[in-house]
């Protein structure tokens, strides 16, 4: 029986960068969490630790901060681009990259009724996110949201459930439904407007969400990687994650008042946990596994 060495890579995780725009007196910021990956052919340092193939991660790490110096951001989408193209183009061993980004929203303080030139508050705990994968020359860009938290407080019910000796929950035909959306949709090309194609597919997630009446946690994330696919013919599959932020009904019979779905005992853990792939039939599955994010 032999031993050899599997799929691998490496890079760098969670490069924080914070970039200003200073030209003019209203200045503009952006704030990503960046990670790197590079595949190719590094079977001499696990074998012998013989670096002389391998790009240190302080270079890439480096090299993220020299790209938001020498040229604005942009979109995520389009950054992720420019430094995985790099890597691959300058780098000989290297015969992939992936590059993962996140956004964190910062808003103007508003002062006398207006945003401040240069004074933010940080927005929700929403971020935008990117993956960016490059085999070879072909590049894969996948883009998405995370902890975009959501509620409606009637229009889904939960019931017809199998039941045994250990089932404690009631049926429900009015409960509260709440999540933080975590959202990544795979496209066809890279080709695409990134910030328009971004707003009208969180839009369309959003409306989804609202305007489904939900039996099931899982048949809302259907319909709204379903409306995705139906509205934006340049997105191949989306990948949903909906932990189900449970609203537990206060029985307040003790006190002698009556709870008409109106006082909720909101639980923060443990949570179910709803995630799933809504794909096209007609376009090729995802040309690469390890190019997904480490989410779902």
């Amino acid at each position: 029986m032999g031993i050899v060495l599997g799929p691998n890579q490496y890079g760098k995780a969670e490069i924080r960068l914070v970039a200003v725009d200073r030209d003019g007196n209203r200045h503009g910021i952006r704030d990503l969490t960046i990670g790197t990956s590079l595949r190719g052919e590094f079977d001499s340092t696990h074998h012998t630790g013989d670096n002389s193939n391998v790009l240190p991660t302080d270079t890439q790490k480096n090299t993220a901060y020299a790209f938001a110096k020498q040229a604005p951001i942009g979109e995520i989408e389009d950054f992720a681009l420019r430094l995985g193209k790099h890597f691959v183009t300058t780098q000989e061993p290297v015969r992939g990259a992936r590059i993962l980004v996140e956004e964190h929203a910062w808003e103007r303080i508003e002062v006398g009724g207006s945003g401040h030139d240069h004074s933010f508050r940080r927005g929700s705990d929403e971020k935008r996110t990117a993956a960016v994968t490059f085999d070879g020359d072909t590049a894969h860009v996948v883009t998405g949201l995370k902890d975009l938290v959501v509620l409606k407080s009637t229009g889904s019910e939960f019931w017809g459930y199998p039941k045994d000796e250990y089932t404690t929950l009631p049926e429900t035909s009015d409960r509260i439904l709440a999540t933080a959306v975590s959202a990544r949709w795979r496209h066809l090309g890279t080709d695409v407007d990134w910030a328009a194609s971004f707003e009208s597919i969180r839009t369309t997630l959003l409306e989804a969400f609202a305007t489904t009446h939900s039996y099931a946690l899982q048949q809302t994330l259907y319909a709204m990687g379903e409306s995705v696919l139906e509205q934006h013919p340049q997105v191949a599959e989306v990948r949903l994650s909906l932990p189900n932020k449970h609203h537990f009904r206060v029985d307040l019979e003790a006190f002698g008042l009556a709870n008409d779905n109106e006082v909720f005992f909101a639980a923060d853990r443990p949570y179910g946990l709803i995630e799933g792939t809504v794909t096209r039939d007609d376009v090729d599955p995802a040309p690469l596994a390890w190019y997904s994010t480490p989410e779902f």
